[in-house]
C-alpha cells in the first residue's frame, strides 16, 4: 500500500473511531401532531410579486387598498426566506377569485384569483414547499363572501346579506354539503396540508365537526380564527393575542396572564400561541405607542411564542417589526430589503425547537414567573432545557437547584455559549441581562475527553509526517533531474 493511500485510510480511521465514541444514537421520529408546528401566516397578494404577467389594472402598489401583485411564483421564489426561518407550516390565506387582495370578498370556491397565479403555479408551489418540509394551508371561508358568489343564485343558499356580505343559510343541509365538498375536493385536488375555516361565526357544532372529520379524512389539519366547541385541532381563543400583546409590549409586565393558556394546552389541548392576527392591530403597534424599542419587542414576544407552550402562530412581517392598526395598514407589502438578523433569530430558535421533541412538548414546570421575568423547564427522559425569558428593566439571576437538574451537570447557553456549573451553595447560578431570552441545555457534565484528544493528536503527527514525507520525496526529485 502506498504511503498516500495509507494515511488516508488510518486518518479515516481515526476520525471515524472518534465520531462513533461521541455520537447519540437517534429515536425514530414520532409521527407529528399540530402541537409540533409552527405556522407562518401570509397574505399572498402582500408578500412578494413573482411574475408581472398576471397583474392587471388592479394591481397598484402605491395604493394601499387595491391588489399589490404578490403572487405564486413569488411565495415560491422566496422559499428559502421561509424554510430559513425554520417555519413547518406556511398559512397563505384565502387564494380563490377574490374582490378583495386579503381574500375576504371570494367569488368561488373553485377558481384561484388570476393575480395570484393558476393551478398549475399553485400547485408547483405547493409542491416545492412540500419538498422542503414545509406544510400549506389555505383560508376556506364558509360565509360573508361577495354577492358575486357563484353560489349566491343558487335557491335557498343565501340567508341576508349585510355589510355588501352574503350570509349563506348554515342551517340548511344542502349549502353544509356544498362547502363539505367544495373544501373536501379543494384539499384533495392540490394534496393540501390543513385549512382553517374563517367566519364560523353562525355555524353550529355538528355541522362543523362534520367538516373538519371530512378535512382530516382528505389529511388536512384543521383550525379556525375564531372560538369554537368543535373538535378543531388547536382551539383559537380570542384572548390569546391580547394576552401575549400585554405581557410583552413593554417591560416589567405582568405574565402571570398567560398562565392560563399554558394550563389550557398542557390538559392536552393544542392551543394557537400568537401576539396578533391578520385580522388584528400589529404588535408592533402596541410597542411603540408604550415608547418602546420595536425590534427588540418583537424579538420577545416572536421567541415567546415559539418556546412557551402551544402552537406558534406568527404573523408575516413580525420579523421585520411591520407595524399598523387592522386592515390595510397592517398589511403592507413585505420589505425584503430590510435588516435580516430578528429573521435569522428566529431561524436560531426554531432550529433548536424543531430538532427537539422535549423542547416542543416535554413535560413543563415553571420556575420563575413574576413581572416579565419567566423561567421555566422542559423535561423528558432523554433531554432536559431551561427557558428564560428576561423580560424586565433589569439583569435577573435564578438560582436552580441541583435536586432539580441533578448532579455532575451542565448548563449550556444555546446562543451565548455560556457553561454553568454547580457552584459552592449546590445551585446552577444563571445571570441574564434585561430583554434577553436565553435557551439553556442540561447535560453530564463533560471532562476533559482524553480518547479525542489523543485521536486528534495522531491525525496532526501522521499529517506532518505525511507533509516531511511530500518534501523529502519532491527534494529528491529535484536532485535527480539536477544530476540528469
Amino acid at each position: 500500500m502506498g504511503f498516500n493511500k495509507w494515511f488516508r485510510t488510518l486518518a479515516a480511521g481515526v476520525l471515524l473511531s472518534t465520531s462513533l465514541s461521541v455520537a447519540a444514537v437517534a429515536n425514530a421520529e414520532e409521527e407529528r401532531t399540530i402541537a409540533d408546528e409552527s405556522i407562518y401566516d401570509v397574505l399572498v397578494d402582500r408578500f412578494f410579486n413573482g411574475t408581472g404577467k398576471n397583474d392587471d389594472d388592479t394591481v397598484n402598489t402605491q395604493d394601499p387598498m387595491m391588489f399589490a401583485g404578490g403572487d405564486f411564483n413569488g411565495l415560491l421564489k422566496k422559499i428559502d426566506y421561509v424554510a430559513n426561518m425554520g417555519y413547518t407550516m406556511l398559512s397563505i390565506g384565502s387564494v380563490f377569485e377574490t374582490e378583495k387582495y386579503d381574500g375576504s370578498m371570494p367569488t368561488s370556491y373553485t377558481m384561484f384569483d388570476h393575480r395570484f397565479g393558476t393551478a398549475e403555479e399553485f400547485k408547483k408551489m405547493v409542491e416545492a414547499y412540500q419538498k422542503r418540509d414545509i406544510k400549506i394551508m389555505v383560508d376556506f371561508p364558509i360565509s360573508n363572501v361577495s354577492p358575486n358568489h357563484e353560489l349566491s343564485e343558487k335557491q335557498g343558499f343565501a340567508a341576508s346579506e349585510n355589510e355588501g356580505k352574503i350570509q349563506w343559510d348554515l342551517t340548511n343541509e344542502e349549502v353544509q354539503n356544498e362547502l363539505i365538498n367544495s373544501a373536501v375536493q379543494f384539499v384533495s385536488t392540490y394534496k393540501l396540508d390543513g385549512v382553517r375555516l374563517t367566519n364560523i361565526e353562525q355555524a353550529d357544532t355538528a355541522f362543523l365537526n362534520r367538516f373538519i372529520e371530512q378535512l382530516k379524512a382528505a389529511g388536512a389539519y384543521t383550525i379556525a380564527n375564531a372560538e369554537s366547541d368543535a373538535n378543531f385541532d388547536a382551539k383559537f381563543y380570542s384572548d390569546t393575542a391580547s394576552n401575549f400583546t400585554n405581557a410583552f409590549k413593554n417591560v416589567d409586565l405582568n405574565t402571570t396572564v398567560l398562565e392560563p393558556h399554558i394550563e389550557e394546552m398542557l390538559s392536552g389541548t393544542p392551543v394557537l400561541s400568537m401576539t396578533d392576527t391578520i385580522w388584528s392591530d400589529r404588535f408592533t403597534l402596541a410597542a411603540t405607542e408604550e415608547g418602546m424599542y420595536p425590534p427588540t419587542r418583537s424579538k420577545i414576544s416572536i421567541a415567546s411564542t415559539l418556546l412557551l407552550p402551544g402552537v406558534p402562530v406568527v404573523q408575516y412581517g413580525s420579523e421585520i417589526a411591520m407595524n399598523g392598526e387592522a386592515g390595510v395598514e397592517a398589511h403592507q407589502y413585505y420589505n425584503f430589503k430590510t435588516d435580516s438578523e430578528l429573521a435569522d433569530y428566529v431561524g436560531k430558535l426554531q432550529s433548536l425547537r424543531n430538532d427537539s421533541e422535549t423542547l416542543r412538548n416535554g413535560e413543563f414546570k415553571w420556575l420563575e414567573n413574576e413581572d416579565g421575568y419567566l423561567v421555566f423547564e422542559r423535561k423528558s427522559d432523554e433531554e432536559t432545557w431551561i427557558v428564560v425569558i428576561n423580560n424586565s428593566s433589569k439583569t435577573k439571576r435564578v438560582h436552580i437547584p441541583v435536586a432539580e437538574l441533578g448532579e455532575g451537570k451542565e448548563v449550556r447557553g444555546m446562543f451565548n455559549s455560556e457553561i454553568i456549573r454547580e457552584n459552592k451553595d449546590g445551585n446552577y447560578a444563571i445571570i441574564l441581562d434585561r430583554e434577553m431570552v436565553e435557551v439553556y441545555q442540561v447535560i453530564e457534565a463533560r471532562g476533559i475527553n482524553t480518547s479525542y484528544i489523543v485521536a486528534l493528536g495522531l491525525v496532526v503527527v501522521l499529517y506532518t509526517a505525511f507533509m516531511i514525507a511530500i518534501m523529502k520525496r519532491g527534494k529528491k526529485r529535484r536532485a535527480e533531474n539536477s544530476a540528469q
